[in-house]
C-alpha cells in the first residue's frame, strides 16, 4: 500500500526534484499536549509546473535515486 502524504514545496532548484514539507500532530503521550512536528521529503516530478508554496500530494514508490523515494502525485490549488 502506498504511503500518501500532503505538504507544501519548499524548495524546487533541483531538477526533476521538488522538496516537499509535510506537518503532522499528534498528542504527547506523557503530557498529553498537541505537539506539531514536520519533516522534509524529496519528490520527483517531472510534467507538473511547481512553485515554492504549491500544496501537494505525494506518494511512496520504490526508490528513484539515494534520497528520493517519493513522487509527486497532484497539485492542490
Amino acid at each position: 500500500m502506498k504511503k500518501m502524504l500532503t505538504g507544501y514545496v519548499v524548495s524546487n532548484k533541483m531538477e526533476k526534484t521538488v522538496v516537499v514539507r509535510v506537518e503532522r500532530k499528534f498528542r504527547h503521550p506523557k503530557y498529553l499536549k498537541v505537539v506539531k512536528t514536520h519533516k522534509k521529503y524529496k519528490a520527483h516530478y517531472e510534467n507538473i509546473d511547481l512553485a515554492e508554496g504549491d500544496k501537494v500530494v505525494i506518494a511512496s514508490t520504490a526508490p528513484i535515486s539515494r534520497h528520493k523515494s517519493f513522487m509527486v502525485i497532484k497539485k492542490i490549488s
